[in-house]
């Protein structure tokens, strides 16, 4: 009996011991970090926002960041940020922004007004003792119209503008207003590409070049803290390996999915499909200030040699609408009364004729591997490739990575190498502006801006520049429908489509919600 009642102690002890590990178990299960990990298209080009120009860069590390204003969700109206509120003079050329109290950078340093001087001057003085930590693709188009940045007190800030400019607030949303830590910059020099110190509510953990980037969670962030602990973002530039990544579960969200596994996806309960029309636009740009594309006959030939719709339907699967503009048709202004380029081989073969081009021509058309907002970029060009052919235009295609592609779009026009080539568009704050200026005016030719068709219309560029100077739509609107008119008849681009967001994920990511300007916002996101 004493031995029983010994080995029946013994049972109980032993079963609440393994209850009190079970216990344990879940109370640690329950602590464990919320870990989401991402499939881009790319590697990164930086991680610093006043040099970022490519989708890989500002998904991966714009929530490093914040801006005195910014974009509220699902819209690009615009909202309180690190300024609480602000004023604008009768003029329109005084903008006075009221910062929030008790903000700190990621390095503990605190947000004030220097910083928000330092953010913007770094870009547009080239005297700044730090302006070449880096190179700043939008501080023109962002900041040009800046005349001068003064501190009023430690919480107050006064931008005075050179003249009237309507887009202004929206822009200080967008990335190149990021307000960056003054002493990160000051300590990391150019390095601070790869150091990132913001305000946002994940903070930078590490960059091991071509395997990932990896965030963690703000905890003293000064607004809505993040429910997700940990974002790991993963270049991964075969369109199908990021799908089978998800698929098998080593990524828990992916973009670019190809359109013929779209539908499989969708049907996948394990999966979460969310779409958005878009901001978007692709297009080939031809490079005007050389030959044969200086001659506008032979531009307008190219277009209506290449079947549009082919493209969209065929390759695309219509997960983008056929381009009529270099406007999108969720932007206020775009227009659809233009001169159409339906397929029509027989008209580009008679303007090509007419340019002095009867037989045609040999071009490189360069394409890169992938990249943000490009789609199928090698199955697009393999098509526009045939098309061209058969109007006697022999296109050789040309490859190469992401990063080193931009490197060589975006340089001035005398050292530009490319007479052919891919490009697209994604909106960052939803004004006309910011596609048909920094995209098509004569003073936006890189490296002062995106022109890389290095496309120059007097009348555009004056319709472009009032356009920008008048406060209400309906003023501006009409200019805006003129300029996509002058644009289309020179046809500096051939305009394929308007991409559909689509992204995919994994159905235990709740509560995550495109935005217009393709950036991601993970911290209004959970898992569960």
């Amino acid at each position: 009996m004493k031995r029983l009642f010994i080995l029946t102690c013994l049972v109980i002890i032993a079963a609440m011991l393994l209850t009190g590990c079970g216990g344990g178990g879940s109370e640690q299960k329950a602590a464990r970090p919320k870990q989401l990990v991402v499939g881009l298209q790319a590697e990164p080009a930086t991680l610093d926002p006043h040099q970022m120009q490519d989708y890989n860069s500002t998904r991966a590390g714009r929530s490093i960041f914040n801006t005195l204003v910014e974009f509220k969700d699902e819209s690009t109206e615009v909202e309180p940020g690190l300024a609480t509120s602000w004023d604008i003079s009768e003029d329109g050329l005084v903008y006075t922004f009221h910062l929030r109290e008790g903000v700190k950078f990621h390095d503990g340093t605190p947000f004030n007004a220097e910083a928000v001087k330092f953010s913007i001057e770094r870009q547009i003085d080239p005297k700044h003792p730090y302006h070449d930590t880096g190179t700043y693709p939008y501080a023109e188009f962002t900041f040009g119209m800046v005349k001068s940045v003064d501190v009023v007190d430690d919480k107050t800030v006064k931008i005075t503008l050179k003249e009237r400019f309507a887009p202004f607030l929206a822009n200080m949303a967008m990335h190149a207003a990021c307000i960056v830590s003054p002493e990160a910059v000051k300590k990391y020099g150019k390095d601070f590409t790869k150091n990132p110190v913001g305000t946002g509510p994940y903070k930078f953990v590490s960059w091991n070049p071509g395997v990932e980037v990896v965030l963690e969670k703000n905890p003293d962030y000064w607004g809505d803290k993040a429910k997700i602990d940990k974002l790991i973002f993963k270049p991964i530039i075969e369109d199908q390996a990021r799908l089978t990544e998800l698929e098998a579960g080593n990524v828990d969200f992916i973009v670019n999915i190809l359109p013929d596994d779209l539908a499989r996806l969708k049907s996948d309960s394990r999966f979460t499909v969310t779409e958005q029309p878009g901001m978007h636009v692709w297009y080939t740009a031809l490079n005007c200030q050389q030959k044969p594309f200086d001659n506008v006959k032979v531009r307008q030939a190219v277009n209506y040699a290449i079947n549009k719709d082919a493209i969209v339907k065929n390759i695309l699967k219509d997960t983008g609408v056929k381009a009529e503009s270099p406007l999108p048709p969720v932007i206020w202004s775009h227009t659809s009364d233009v001169e159409k380029y339906d397929y029509n081989p027989e008209k580009a073969k008679q303007l090509l004729a007419e340019a002095g081009y009867p037989n045609g021509f040999e071009v490189t058309y360069w394409v890169p591997e992938s990249g943000s907002g490009m789609q199928q970029p090698v199955a697009m060009a393999t098509a526009i490739q045939s098309d061209l052919a058969k109007v006697g235009i022999k296109v050789k295609i040309q490859t190469l990575e992401w990063t080193t592609y931009l490197d060589k779009v975006f340089v001035p026009a005398d050292k530009s190498e490319m007479k052919m080539h891919q490009m697209s568009w994604i909106g960052d704050n939803g004004d006309p502006d910011n596609f048909l200026f920094i995209l098509l005016s004569g003073e936006q030719w890189p490296q002062a801006g995106f022109n890389d068709a290095y496309y120059k219309n007097e009348k555009v560029d004056q319709l472009l520049k009032k356009a920008r100077t008048l406060s209400k739509q309906e003023e501006r609107a009409p200019l805006y429908q003129e300029a996509q008119k002058l644009i289309m008849q020179d046809s500096p681009w051939v305009i394929v489509d308007h991409e559909t967001q689509i992204v995919a994920m994994s159905n235990k990511v709740k509560g995550f919600k495109l935005h217009p300007t393709g950036v991601f916002r993970f911290e209004k996101a959970d898992l569960e």
